[in-house]
């Protein structure tokens, strides 16, 4: 398997000026929150950043995360020395874990894993009865990308950028081919939102003087309007759970 330290870097980095960066991952948590209050465990999928960790610890009794990355880890708990909960080195794909979890979340996990079908269908047994898992991915018919290919700077509304490369990223979902794959790894899907409306670009966004309500704006309205959003966020139930 891929070595997992060796692409840390990029999430190892100081993240304080990748505004969208933050700005989603301290939405959809709340966005998770909001639809399962309080229950008794969570796993998540991925380190990334750590931004996303201080909402899941708040909702649930065990919060457990799995994590490729030694280094990654190291870092997270070298900046968060108030966590309690359990970090587990692992591949998402051999990962075992000893309890059974009421929400797992895969969140921005799907486009860098090798067989996302084949992940769906492994985490499907690790949850509890009346479970729900959580995907998050990003969009590659958002209304920037698909502005971005009517003026001809990319070729195909899937193609990967020197960004997605930097990060690991081994496809582009849209909201027909995320559904695809987790219907056929066992699914169905009971929300399916958008996460951030993106109308102009980040340096357009910056010179307005109400940014950060523009922002918040952004990511209200996009709810209900996943096809154009930046990203996407499915809540999946086990067929026949």
């Amino acid at each position: 398997m891929e070595n997992l330290d060796a692409v840390a870097d990029k999430y190892l980095a100081e993240p304080a000026v990748e505004i969208e960066n933050d700005l989603i991952m301290n939405w959809y948590p709340e966005r998770i929150a909001n639809r399962t209050g309080h229950v008794g465990s969570v796993l998540e999928l991925g380190l990334g950043h750590g931004y996303t960790v201080p909402y899941f610890v708040k909702m649930a009794d065990h919060h457990e995360v799995v994590e490729g990355s030694q280094r990654v880890i190291d870092h997270f708990r070298a900046k968060n020395a108030w966590y309690q909960g359990r970090l587990v080195q692992d591949y998402f794909e051999t990962y075992t874990p000893d309890r059974l979890f009421d929400v797992i979340v895969m969140g921005f996990v799907l486009e860098h894993v090798d067989d996302p079908k084949l992940l769906l269908e492994r985490y499907r047994s690790f949850l509890a009865p009346g479970g729900k898992i959580y995907v998050a991915v990003p969009n590659a018919k958002s209304l920037n990308r698909r502005l971005g290919l009517e003026m001809g700077m990319i070729d195909n509304i899937y193609d990967l950028n020197a960004t997605d490369h930097q990060l690991g990223h081994k496809r582009n979902y849209c909201r027909d081919s995320l559904r695809t794959d987790v219907e056929a790894a066992g699914y169905r899907t009971t929300l399916e939102e958008g996460i951030y409306l993106k109308p102009l670009p980040l340096g357009v966004l910056k010179t307005l003087d109400d940014m950060d309500a523009n922002l918040q704006a952004m990511l209200k309205v996009g709810v209900d309007f996943p096809d154009l959003c930046v990203a996407l966020l499915f809540e999946l139930e086990a067929t026949g759970g």
